[in-house]
Parts: C-alpha cells; sequence; structure tokens
C-alpha cells in the first residue's frame, strides 16, 4: 500500500505541474489546450503503467480526470498474480513452524454443532477462513492476536490454541475434513511475523481486515480455493 500511494501522489503531482506550465506554453505556441492534455495523458499514462507494473505488480494504471478546475486521482487496482508474488513479504521477519490443518468439528475440537461454544475459538472469535483466517498456536510463541502470512494459505491471525499446539507449532483452520487433508495435511515452513499480537482480537477487527477494499482481488483468490 505504501507504494502505491507514493505512485498515486507522484502521478498526480506530475500532473498538476503540466496544468501549472499549461497556460504560458499555450500562451507562446498556440497549441490547444485539449490537444496538449491529449499528449500528456498518453505520456504520463505510459510512464506510469510501466513503473508501476515494474514496483508493486498490482497497479494497472493510474487515472486521472480534469473536469473544470478539479483534479481527481484514483488507482485500478488489479492482479492475477498470487498474493506471494505481488506483494513483497521479505522485509517481515520469518519463522519456522509446523502446520497442521484444524476444523471446528468433533474431529479437531471434540464440540459437534449442538455444542454451545462449537466454532467459537478461545480468543471468543468464531473460527473463519478467509482472507485473514483463523488460526490455533501455542501463545507462549504467537499471542493471541499475531498476524502470520503462511504460503500456500494466506493471512493467519492467531485467534486460537491447542493441547497439542505446542512450541514453533501452529494449527490452520479449515471448513471440513476433506480441505484439511486435500488442501493441507502437514507441512515445515517458514511463516513470516507480519504483526505480534497484544493477547486479544475482536470480530470487528478481523472483519475490518478482511473488508479491506485494498486487499479484496487477493481475498477472491482465497474463496476461490474454497469453492
Amino acid at each position: 500500500m505504501l507504494q502505491l500511494n507514493t505512485i498515486i501522489r507522484r502521478g498526480a503531482m506530475t500532473f498538476l505541474l503540466a496544468l501549472a506550465l499549461l497556460t504560458t506554453f499555450q500562451s507562446f505556441s498556440g497549441v490547444q489546450t485539449k490537444d496538449l492534455i491529449n499528449w500528456l495523458d498518453n505520456q504520463i499514462m505510459e510512464k506510469t503503467q510501466t513503473v508501476a507494473i515494474k514496483g508493486v505488480g498490482l497497479v494497472s494504471q493510474l487515472l486521472y480526470v480534469v473536469n473544470g478546475d478539479k483534479t481527481v486521482v484514483a488507482s485500478a487496482i488489479e492482479s492475477t498474480l498470487p498474493i506471494e508474488e505481488a506483494i513483497d513479504f521479505s522485509k517481515f521477519p520469518t519463522k519456522t513452524v509446523v502446520a497442521t490443518g484444524y476444523t471446528a468439528g468433533v474431529e479437531s475440537t471434540g464440540k459437534d454443532t449442538n455444542h454451545p461454544s462449537y466454532g467459537i475459538t478461545y480468543s471468543g472469535v468464531k473460527v473463519k477462513r478467509d482472507l485473514y483466517s483463523t488460526i490455533a498456536a501455542d501463545l507462549d510463541v504467537f499471542p493471541i492476536g499475531t498476524i502470520l502470512f503462511i504460503p500456500d494459505y494466506g493471512y493467519g491471525v492467531v485467534a486460537d490454541k491447542g493441547g497439542a499446539i505446542k512450541g514453533n507449532k501452529i494449527d490452520l483452520y479449515y471448513e471440513t475434513v476433506d480441505d484439511v487433508y486435500e488442501k493441507w495435511g502437514k507441512k515445515t515452513l517458514d511463516v513470516y511475523v507480519i504483526k505480534m499480537g497484544d493477547g486479544k482480537v475482536s470480530e470487528e477487527e478481523i472483519a475490518a481486515m478482511n473488508e479491506d477494499k485494498s486487499m479484496q482481488v487477493f481475498r477472491q483468490q482465497i474463496l476461490g480455493e474454497k469453492s
């Protein structure tokens, strides 16, 4: 997002500078305003696309619209890349863990759908498989609220714990037993520590992360895997 904001600001500044020079240029050259704007449009769009795609891999174009004296700058975000390729996670620390999968059902928790706390994690939030999914961990290693990025799974928010989840182990939530076996199983891998938790997390916080407009293209990737 920081790279995206930088690109937008630079594009806006470039265009505003061009507008400031427009009147002076026209008075000396006689070139019509609309012709110059069309030329600037082609030049700036070409350069902006090149920089954005190389630098981020997310931004397909930078749009700007002149309406009277108002300049509107908007970004069009589009990506066909997997999230692991589109976002640079190398700036985050990593930790090697053994990751398994679990469900809310009897096979993992001993609870069936009639149990009053079925699908409720240790933190109190409901289990969910989404862009930001609930996962279980040893809370002495990853406190409640810790956000990890797990390759081939997505973001995981530590919201639960388990009797067998000790040390550098995590348990990834899936909706069905078939999903656990078909999509994950058991893996030893490096995860990225996006944020260490402070011991708490709420439904509202997880919902806000999952509804982040800038991340919806990746949310669709995760949700698409579920179907």
